[in-house]
Order: structure tokens, then sequence, then C-alpha cells
């Protein structure tokens, strides 16, 4: 695998990702009340439990995102320059 290859899989795969944590984000805003009652049809839990759980996950995935598709992306970009 080229790096140049290695370089826009990163890239791709930044972008498709930023866009799930984006449509989940906006799915939680505004569908909020939907979610939490659809989830609480399965899971005993509070609102403050259900906002701390999401908040948390999306903490992490955005950390994903950044540790294993930007940084990678932005050190091969750096390096083939």
């Amino acid at each position: 695998m080229t790096a140049e290859l290695l370089s826009s899989w990163l890239g791709w795969s930044t972008l498709i990702n930023v866009a799930i944590l984006a449509a989940w984000f906006a799915f939680f805003t505004l569908g909020h009340d939907l979610m939490y009652r659809l989830h609480a049809q399965m899971f005993r839990m509070s609102v403050e439990t259900f906002d701390a759980i999401h908040y948390g996950a999306m903490a992490a995935y955005k950390l994903g995102i950044i540790l294993l598709n930007l940084t990678p992306y932005v050190a091969l970009y750096l390096a083939q320059q």
C-alpha cells in the first residue's frame, strides 16, 4: 500500500466518521425525547443517565476519530511534503 493510497483512505475515513458523529449529534439533539422513550422501554434509566451515556460515547467516538484517523492522516500528509 502506497503512502498516497493510505493517506486518501484515512482522509475519506475521517470524513465518513465525522459525518456519522454529526448525524448522531443532530439526532440526539433534535430527537432526544424519541430516543429516550425508545431506550427507556428496553432499559430502566433516568434522563440524566441517558444523556451522560450518549455524551460519553460521543466523546469516545470523537477521540477515536482524532487518534485513529485524523492524526495519521495529518502525519502522512506532512511526511509527503
